[in-house]
């Protein structure tokens, strides 16, 4: 049986937002917005709490190629380009929390916003409060308020960036290679939580497809 089993694509972190899909036809996008409309709808429709852990955890058993190829050429201000940077940013925190919990945790110390209390993070906030700060995130596109759960996604990905930025300036002297990786990083957490803030602007206006 071993041989048989599917392991999950790895994801980098510097291959973050970065996943090339397959083909752009109008059909595919259809597809890719039929299938996250019924994956939301459907889990909104169950009470049953194995059903969500399941939907949570889906890219843990099958990898993150597997929605990849549905969602991922989806424009960022739509219902399964929202769910697909979501979903990626939590196989990032997942393949690396020990790296992710040290830009978090940055991140909430040098951003001097409401962020983290958006977030809802525990401070300090290590590799198991990471990993289960994602998850909650992404219940709760499943559960409660959507559009919370958007602004939740867009402060986690801001924190994020703040910490890589703080931490590029740190290494800019000692390490020019590694201060040039965290500042792509960093550009990359700050435009997924723009966008993240424009889905929940369009989801509130009625407008997020």
């Amino acid at each position: 049986m071993a041989e048989n089993f599917h392991k999950p694509t790895q994801y980098s972190t510097d291959k973050f937002d970065t996943f090339e899909g397959g083909q752009d036809p109008a059909q595919i996008m259809r597809a890719a917005h039929d299938t996250a409309h019924a994956l939301v709808d459907g889990a909104r429709d169950t009470d049953d709490p194995a059903v969500l852990e399941r939907i949570v955890a889906y890219t843990d058993e099958h990898g993150i190629d597997a929605i990849a190829e549905l969602w991922s050429r989806s424009s960022a201000g739509s219902l399964p380009g929202a769910l697909w940077r979501i979903y990626l940013l939590r196989a990032v925190i997942q393949q690396d929390a020990v790296g992710t919990s040290l830009l978090f945790q940055r991140g909430i110390e040098t951003l001097r916003t409401i962020d983290a209390a958006v977030t809802g993070a525990i401070n300090p906030t290590g590799p198991d409060e990471i990993r289960e700060l994602a998850d909650q995130i992404l219940r709760g596109l499943f559960r409660g308020d959507f559009g919370v759960a958007l602004d939740r996604a867009a402060s986690f990905s801001r924190i994020l960036a703040s910490g890589a930025g703080s931490i590029a300036d740190d290494q800019e002297l000692l390490d020019p290679t590694r201060a040039s990786e965290l500042t792509t990083r960093a550009d990359r957490y700050s435009r997924t939580a723009d966008e993240f803030a424009t889905c929940a602007k369009l989801y509130r206006a009625g407008a997020l497809d």
